[in-house]
């Protein structure tokens, strides 16, 4: 069993249609035909979205997909139309909210590694390829690749696992055109960010991109580069071999495998609500990948 432990309603609001409730983010769509994004402080680990959420982590999602937003913009247009909050909604949207253009989604996660780890490392030692991609021998988790690799992944519902898919596929599925598209986009956003966030300290070992269609423009979507769609670890404690300390819900994903929690990720049951040293512990992270990356105060 996987999903949401406890669906939330969806917020009805005069002139919004609701669409979708994601793990994260709920969309509907406003009496222009341009969807409406609200980011909640949802937070979802091994396939399930948890029943604690962790405070202001969709306005840190928000505002740190702005400011990267910002910093590709000579690399691929984005989505966003506007930060203006509809009339009538309520006010914990204020700061979580985008307006964005509808666009026709391309129904791949198109993911970009500059490091070994994660499913790309348990294919890597498998088969030596990640995607069916051919790399050298004796990596380790954690090791820098020789270059940065694109490996996409399908799209899953809520509660299903993405799956890794190869590029062939991808071409097969959405044309060769278009996944020569994804690729050199992909490659070319994570490699500028990648450069941003080690000036700052940080590595981007891995992240992923949605990307849609404007008529025949090919535009980047949904959030960028969070730490909910990326792996950043702090530089200075890089150590290949071991699992990298990390700016994400990795103590969200400890505590939920720890014999404290009493939970089975394998068996039936819903996990637990999280204790407040997690919450706390966790919104920290965020926080600090926000402002580390930015160099601004989240406050």
């Amino acid at each position: 069993m996987s999903g949401f432990v406890e669906k939330p309603e969806p917020i009805e609001v005069p002139g919004l249609v609701h669409l979708h409730t994601g793990k994260v983010r709920d969309l509907y769509r406003n009496e222009a035909g341009d969807l409406v994004m609200v980011a909640s402080d949802r937070m979802s680990a091994y396939d399930w979205v948890l029943p604690t959420e962790i405070p202001d982590k969709g306005r840190v999602l928000t505002r740190l997909s702005l400011w990267w937003f910002d910093q590709l913009r000579d690399l691929a247009p984005n989505h966003v139309i506007s930060e203006e909050l509809p009339a009538g909604a309520p006010a914990d949207w204020a700061g979580r909210t985008l307006v964005c253009k509808s666009l026709k989604m391309v129904p791949v996660e198109c993911v970009a590694r500059g490091y070994l780890t994660g499913s790309g490392l348990v294919e890597y030692e498998e088969s030596r390829t990640v995607c069916g991609l051919a790399l050298p021998e004796g990596l380790v988790d954690g090791s820098e690749l020789p270059a940065p690799i694109f490996t996409p992944a399908t799209k899953a519902e809520v509660g299903e696992h993405d799956e890794n898919v190869s590029y062939e596929e991808v071409a097969r599925q959405v044309g060769a055109e278009t996944a020569a598209q994804l690729r050199q986009a992909t490659l070319a956003i994570y490699s500028r960010a990648r450069d941003i966030a080690r000036e700052r300290g940080i590595i981007l070992a891995d992240t992923k991109f949605e990307f849609g269609f404007d008529g025949d423009t090919l535009v980047l979507a949904d959030e960028v580069l969070t730490p909910d769609s990326s792996r950043f670890w702090p530089a200075d404690q890089w150590q290949p071999g071991r699992a990298q300390p990390s700016y994400d819900k990795q103590f969200v994903r400890d505590w939920l495998t720890s014999a404290e929690s009493g939970w089975d990720r394998r068996g039936e049951q819903p996990p637990p609500a999280l204790p407040q040293r997690v919450v706390d512990a966790t919104r920290a992270k965020y926080v600090e990948a926000y402002e580390r990356l930015t160099g601004t105060s989240w406050s």
